[in-house]
């Protein structure tokens, strides 16, 4: 039995524009931003939760459900940059900034986008950026919280 390993095999990219979320081509995919190495370890919080929908009646003796309302928590923490460039989930995660966060598993992340790649596309607008304190012996982060703004295709296919 083989254990699916995360570290490095995670890629994490954000895209302006995709014009079918559950069939994103490689072009739009290769020209997304590649937050990637930007990111912290911990830094991706995808999560998402299932509301109940009470089914019981009065005659009921045990209280049963059905699955209501999705949604998604996301969340993403970056280290910040010196440069421009490094600092580009900053300058571009700005209050209320609209797109497509792309989350591929599973494949090395230096590999690039490619027909048949399973993907996760959430449409997303930033909330406010907000600087985590500082800390002895590590590097500057914010964490920038999204909000999913339609259905996200966590099972899309590279087309």
């Amino acid at each position: 039995m083989a254990d699916l390993i995360s570290d490095g095999n995670t890629k994490v990219a954000f895209a302006t524009s995709i014009s079918n979320i559950n069939a994103p081509t490689a072009a739009e995919l290769t020209a997304a931003t590649d937050w990637t190495q930007r990111l912290t370890p911990d830094g991706l919080k995808t999560d998402p939760s299932t509301a109940d929908v009470d089914t019981s009646s009065l005659a009921s003796t045990f209280t049963t459900n059905q699955p209501g309302r999705r949604s998604y928590t996301v969340e993403l923490t970056f280290k910040r940059g010196s440069t421009p460039t490094d600092d580009n989930p900053y300058t571009t995660l700005t209050y209320g900034a609209t797109g497509y966060l792309v989350v591929r598993r599973g494949v090395a992340y230096t590999t690039a986008f490619a027909t048949g790649d399973r993907v996760e596309v959430y449409p997303v607008a930033a909330g406010e950026p907000q600087n985590v304190a500082p800390a002895a012996n590590e590097v500057s982060k914010f964490t920038s919280s999204m909000k999913v703004t339609s259905d996200p295709a966590t099972r899309a296919t590279v087309a």
